[in-house]
């Protein structure tokens, strides 16, 4: 399937009711067609892997072909610069959280652009550092704990970071980290602890929400 072939298929996909519903759950409506992710990610299979396609599509600046540029491309190939170029391209948090934790956490370049992205005034390329992580800690398998634990301070550092789509990244960080064994499910822990005490609505939104589900019986039952 070509890139016209697919761009024609999603615009006869085009569901406005969707697109007014999405709006309301914090997606930008603008170039949205209203394509269903579980109709996306069944057409990413079909077409299968493809770079070239996956940078024309990502080129065309709509939503939802911008979605499935996330699902088709090939993580070997993808570059630290395309990944900058994306992040900058980031307009909502669900194409941010796509792009970050189904193609660029494949990637080993991912580990550098946390450090790198945290540090950035833009919403979603801050949100995407910490999307980063959140990803990582469930899809790579090969990384130790001292890995993750060398991210706690970082998460710490931008607990107080009040923007919505930041806040709730970081949360997520928190508790994906914490999930992933009972080592680091202790530190993740004691982080949440340390963030509690910041003088932040948001850092304690975060250490308290963090706190409730990595104490909770559903998670300390994993590590038995």
């Amino acid at each position: 399937m070509n890139y016209d072939a697919i761009m024609n298929r999603l615009k006869s996909l085009e569901n406005k009711k969707n697109v007014q519903g999405m709006a309301r759950y914090g997606i930008n409506p603008k170039n949205n067609l209203g394509v269903s992710i579980y109709i996306l990610r069944p057409l990413a299979k079909e077409i299968g892997r493809n770079h070239d396609l996956a940078l024309k599509l990502w080129n065309s600046g709509i939503h939802d072909a911008r979605l499935l540029a996330c699902f088709i491309d090939d993580p070997e190939k993808v570059t630290g610069k395309q990944m900058d170029c994306w992040a900058n391209d980031f307009d909502s948090w669900d194409i941010c959280d796509q792009a970050c934790t189904s193609l660029f956490d494949k990637n080993s370049v991912a580990w550098k652009k946390i450090f790198e992205w945290a540090e950035e005034d833009k919403e979603f390329v801050k949100r995407g550092a910490f999307s980063l992580i959140a990803g990582l800690s469930v899809h790579d398998k090969e990384a130790n704990d001292k890995k993750f634990e060398q991210l706690l301070p970082l998460i710490k550092k931008h607990s107080i970071d009040e923007r919505n789509y930041v806040k709730k990244a970081v949360n997520w960080a928190l508790r994906n980290i914490g999930k992933r064994n009972l080592n680091l499910n202790n530190k993740a822990i004691k982080t949440a602890e340390q963030i509690k005490k910041i003088d932040s609505k948001s850092a304690k939104w975060i250490a308290n929400d963090a706190i409730r589900e990595l104490t909770s019986d559903k998670v300390k039952k994993r590590f038995d």
